[in-house]
């Protein structure tokens, strides 16, 4: 009997085991408490803004952008979609595609498009391009990103009125203290170049892409923004800007992460956003 016992035992425990790893992803609280999809969604039914921190090459996690944008849609006809991965000075390319007149080729031809996009995001895009919504390109030109990560805040000053348009207005407040950019110093401590002038380079990528949401939010839209998950991270980067403009604004900040098991949600990874996605270590990556 015993050994009919221990027998059934190992079967149940193999069994487990292969549930286990056989998850693909799973959601938690930053309490570590396990949750589905589905409550992600009904927490994000009630606030303004939804932001999804993702590590930009993951393909899982892009797949899971996708459901959370359909989710989205299916509770808010009316939503506004946004991502990092446009610059400001492809919205006329976006809307031209999104509104007809040109069509997908052309507006992948003429975009600066990131090198998975059409793996990666492309399905995102499309979606919202079927469902009629409002796509904003919301990130400041690299170049002028590349002029500040060199040169610091103070060379915008130069540039011209039309320039001025594809970044946030000056001049632009930055916390240095903030411990998301405290920790890009510390790394890259040694390395060559002015480690002042890359935190301003990123303050200027997150002041900008806050900033381009700010005309939905003013018409009371709901935001859907897809971003870098540092950019959200413990809720500073970009949500640090929107919440000096709308202190009262009611945010779910998403973050992705990967770990070796998805069963416990590593104490390192606990406090990253309201919602944290964890997805195999081995998961797919284009890159």
């Amino acid at each position: 009997m015993l050994k009919y016992l221990l027998l059934a035992l190992v079967v149940l425990v193999s069994f487990g085991n292969l549930r286990a790893q056989g998850e693909a992803y799973q959601f938690f609280t930053n309490k570590g408490k396990k949750i589905e999809l589905k409550d992600v969604l009904k927490q994000a039914k009630d606030v303004d803004a939804v932001f999804f921190g993702e590590l930009h090459n993951n393909s899982l996690g892009h797949w899971l952008q996708l459901q959370v944008l359909k989710g989205l849609h299916a509770e808010n006809p009316d939503l506004v979609v946004g991502s990092e991965i446009f610059e400001r000075e492809d919205q006329l390319n976006l809307d031209e595609w999104f509104s007809g007149q040109i069509t997908e080729s052309n507006f992948e031809a003429e975009a600066n498009l990131w090198k998975n996009y059409t793996s990666d995001y492309r399905p995102v895009l499309r979606y919202a391009k079927e469902k009629g919504l409002r796509f904003i390109a919301t990130n400041v030109p690299r170049k002028y990103a590349s002029l500040v990560s060199k040169k610091g805040l103070a060379a915008l000053d130069s540039l011209s009125p039309q320039a001025k348009n594809y970044f946030a207005k000056l001049p632009i407040m930055i916390d240095m203290n903030m411990p998301g950019y405290v920790a890009m110093k510390d790394m890259m401590h040694g390395a060559p170049g002015n480690s002042d002038f890359m935190i301003q380079a990123q303050a200027l990528k997150d002041a900008t892409m806050a900033e381009s949401l700010f005309g939905s939010i003013y018409e009371g839209k709901q935001i859907y923004h897809i971003n870098g998950s540092y950019h959200t991270k413990d809720g500073e980067g970009i949500l640090w800007y929107l919440k000096r403009e709308f202190p009262d604004l009611k945010i779910l900040d998403i973050h992705m992460v990967t770990q070796d098991q998805l069963d416990k949600l590593d104490d390192a990874n606990a406090k990253a956003g309201e919602i944290v996605l964890v997805l195999p270590s081995d998961s797919h990556t284009t890159y």
